[in-house]
């Protein structure tokens, strides 16, 4: 079949996405530390946080997803942003399906990792495996205000980013910001993955370990009006773009995140290297209403592994709806949100429902020709 491409390309001239308005995405088995994959989570301990924080579904939008029902107890608060590998040996991660935003970035050696970023601080699953920070990752939770969970840092840049920010953190590595409370190992995880691919945030601890540090929930001016502007729920919109049908964001050879759109309940499924990229526990296939790409400036470290990615400003495309509109984003300081724009410099409002967003090589955006 004949296909219309839109195409980011890195400096080496290699596609690093395609909007593709047909084509499926090919199908490949990811390589599993074992047959059996399929990882339980031990049983949630009770825990006096939900009779301090009931889940009570309220009129009130989520700010993450624009998405009326959210937990009234919730409203006003800060949000939580979670650290989640994505090596193929890591597979499946569990507590993603629940995400309300999901950002992929590439980091050392062709990989990628996610961060998983939740609304509501008192209702956080369970997740799995949790890895460690890069310095752009921090970056985004701060401009997000959201309370930072991780487990452990490369010991320059990201450290240096975590001291001088003072984020509001817990860190799986370090006793004193969460191991043994909100961070733990999966013992039955422990059976079939290496020792790195089984940290665990136990989010039904999260609630009182924030209380017992101290941390500020009530989330700041800045992003008081939400991540971004939504549409109605009740009505949505198709982006003002050429037909996407499907995206592909080719971080390297081996790792690329697809997006298949399923025009009967208008998402997109996501699919990891090729195949389904689906939750552990819940067994969900992650789906998105948004797909946000956001081309930039990244490259090799002089150290040869860790990675710069450029946050200023930059490209890309807001694909919605079976259609990709070309957008400007900017992050104007380090506690300012991510902003979308169109091409004529007018913030642009997106569709609510969850959004997935990536970040890219760029030189330069082309056009179907």
């Amino acid at each position: 079949r004949r296909q219309r491409q839109m195409c980011i390309r890195d400096s080496a001239g290699i596609t690093a996405i395609c909007l593709l308005t047909t084509g499926c995405a090919e199908n490949e088995n990811i390589s599993q530390s074992t047959s059996e994959q399929s990882s339980s989570v031990s049983e949630m301990e009770s825990s006096s946080q939900s009779d301090k924080n009931p889940n009570i579904l309220s009129d009130e939008k989520n700010p993450l997803t624009g998405e009326y029902g959210f937990n009234e107890n919730a409203v006003g608060k800060r949000p939580v942003a979670v650290m989640v590998s994505n090596i193929k040996a890591a597979l499946p991660q569990y507590g993603i399906d629940e995400a309300d935003i999901v950002y992929e970035l590439p980091v050392e050696g062709g990989i990628t990792r996610l961060m998983a970023i939740y609304a509501d601080y008192t209702n956080v699953p369970d997740v799995c495996s949790v890895r460690s920070c890069r310095y752009y990752y921090p970056l985004i939770a701060y401009g997000m205000d959201a309370i930072y969970c991780h487990w452990g840092s490369d010991k320059t840049i990201a450290l240096d980013t975590l001291n001088y920010l003072d984020i509001d953190r817990f860190d799986g590595n370090d006793n004193s910001l969460g191991y043994g409370t909100v961070f733990e190992r999966d013992e039955e995880r422990a059976a079939y993955y290496d020792t790195e691919h089984t940290g665990c945030l136990r989010g039904s601890r999260l609630a009182d370990a924030i209380e017992d540090m101290g941390y500020r929930t009530d989330i700041n001016e800045t992003n008081e009006s939400g991540a971004f502007i939504f549409n109605s729920p009740d009505s949505p919109k198709e982006p003002d773009g050429a037909v996407c049908m499907t995206a592909q964001l080719n971080y390297s050879g081996d790792y690329y995140s697809t997006f298949e759109y399923d025009s009967s309940n208008e998402t997109y499924f996501k699919y990891h290297s090729g195949s389904p990229h689906n939750d552990g526990v819940t067994g969900n296939q992650l789906e998105f209403k948004n797909v946000i790409i956001l081309a930039t400036s990244i490259s090799t470290r002089s150290d040869g592994k860790l990675m710069d990615i450029g946050l200023e400003s930059g490209n890309g495309y807001y694909v919605s709806m079976g259609k990709a509109q070309p957008i400007t984003w900017s992050k104007d300081s380090d506690d300012s949100p991510i902003k979308l724009y169109d091409e004529s410099g007018n913030e642009i409002s997106i569709n609510a429902g969850k959004s997935y967003i990536g970040s890219v090589s760029y030189t330069h955006l082309t056009l179907p020709t």
